[in-house]
């Protein structure tokens, strides 16, 4: 059922029965800009805006309706940026609980990176061994055929040629890893860089601080450089 503008005032001053009571009523426009009111509305303005009114003709709800690619979008990016501001609330909150000074962030840092260059350090004296196990399996494997020009050499033994392989595996493994530390090392040093900034914007401490940290993390960096 559709009303016009005039004879739904005269509906709300009628005397109604329970049903009607609790039935709502809808104030729509259409693409002309005609006001209506019914209580439904019409599959063709089902998309669109809609306010619900009560028995007093007083809105009191309000039907949003069918939101363009361009709201749907702003609403994502807003949403987007409550989140972030609630992650960095988070962070915030974690670092300030955390640390006292910029100093305990230092030190925490320097911690976890000598756990990476210990790691890379141990990793190099492998590869130093497995380098040095490996020329003397190609040694080995030069006094035999194919690779020894002697035609009068035995065939390798496929043990030996198994085990050359296996140890060049090792070597390629190893370097993977030994890089692998040294970014994980670098990241580490960036992470805190980040974190003690935030934390001196947070305090309120001045410049000279930031210079301070900014020299000790580059004089940590420089250290990780191989010889």
């Amino acid at each position: 059922m559709r009303l016009t503008v005039f004879s739904v005032m005269l509906c709300f001053l009628v005397p109604l029965d329970s049903d009607a009571q609790n039935r709502a009523t809808y104030k729509w426009t259409d693409d002309e800009g005609v006001v209506h009111y019914g209580d439904s509305i019409p599959p063709e303005y089902a998309e669109k805006p809609a306010a619900v009114l009560n028995t007093q003709g007083v809105a009191v709800d309000l039907r949003e309706g069918k939101k363009t690619d361009e709201q749907l979008a702003e609403e994502a990016r807003q949403a987007e940026l409550q989140t972030q501001k609630e992650l960095q609330r988070r962070a915030d909150q974690a670092l300030l609980s955390t640390y006292v000074s910029v100093d305990e962030i230092e030190m925490h840092r320097d911690r976890r990176v000598e756990l990476f260059r210990a790691q890379a350090r141990v990793t190099e004296l492998y590869l130093r061994n497995l380098t040095r196990r490996l020329d003397q399996l190609k040694r080995e494997a030069g006094r035999f055929k194919p690779y020894s020009s002697d035609p009068e050499a035995e065939t390798i033994d496929p043990g030996l040629v198994e085990e050359i392989d296996e140890t060049e595996l090792a070597i390629v493994n190893h370097e993977k890893n030994l890089q692998k530390f040294r970014d994980q090392e670098q990241d580490i040093i960036e992470r805190f860089e980040g974190d003690i900034e935030r934390f001196k914007r947070l305090k309120g401490l001045d410049g000279l601080a930031g210079q301070q940290t900014r020299d000790s993390s580059e004089s940590l960096a420089a250290q990780a450089v191989p010889e």
